[in-house]
């Protein structure tokens, strides 16, 4: 229920419509990659688009006007602190070249740590990469996802309380000068986020056994 414009919990509107478009966007990867479909820059759209259905704008920039709720790609410079992100102009060729990397490797893997490692690779260059106005994150993280689902496994989360190792862990890993981006931060901070999320299944599928069945009184 939504009452002038704030949520039943008193989120605002724009909080919640971030999280429904996230939750589409989550099951429209998961149904994509059951039919085992091609990443491609459009498919990365696709996901673009399903994130940002709802909160999304048209942008003007010197280069143009853009809108992020139709997965258009940015025309505008993208930086965090001191750090740039690629230039507009090759965002598109860096996404084709990427797709490209990932289509082969997506079939390649087998083993439980070179799939996990191939999903969060894709997510760190996808994010690196900053392709659209806004949600990036989001959808690198969706990609990440999409990987993960791809081979069957139990899809990856970042917790609330880890978001700022999380950010740490991505500024660690980002390359310094011309030097070779060094994933190891980014790899074993997921990693540890998957150990930590599975961990926690396992504890409450043990608890769960414990209490033992429903006791019926009539």
């Amino acid at each position: 229920m939504i009452v002038d414009g704030i949520t039943a919990k008193g989120k605002p509107l724009y909080d919640y419509n971030m999280v429904k478009d996230h939750f589409e966007a989550l099951r429209f990867i998961v149904e994509e990659a059951k039919k085992k479909r091609e990443i491609t820059p459009v498919f990365i759209q696709d996901i673009s688009v399903h994130v940002m259905r709802t909160t999304g704008s048209i942008i003007h920039s010197s280069a143009g006007d853009y809108d992020s709720s139709k997965g258009d790609w940015r025309k505008s410079s993208v930086h965090v602190g001191d750090r740039y992100f690629v230039n507009y102009q090759k965002v598109e060729r860096e996404v084709t070249r990427l797709c490209e990397i990932l289509n082969q490797r997506i079939k390649q893997v087998q083993t439980l740590d070179s799939i996990y490692q191939l999903a969060f690779d894709a997510h760190f260059y996808l994010v690196s990469i900053h392709p659209f106005a806004d949600g990036n994150g989001r959808i690198s993280r969706l990609l990440m996802n999409y990987i993960l689902s791809y081979h069957q496994l139990p899809l990856a989360t970042i917790f609330k309380e880890d978001k700022l190792e999380y950010y740490q862990a991505l500024e660690a890993s980002c390359p310094q000068d011309d030097e070779e981006p060094d994933l190891c931060p980014i790899r074993n901070f997921m990693f540890a986020q998957q150990m930590k999320y599975l961990s926690m299944e396992i504890k409450k599928y043990k608890q769960a056994e414990k209490k033992g069945g429903m006791r019926f009184v009539f």
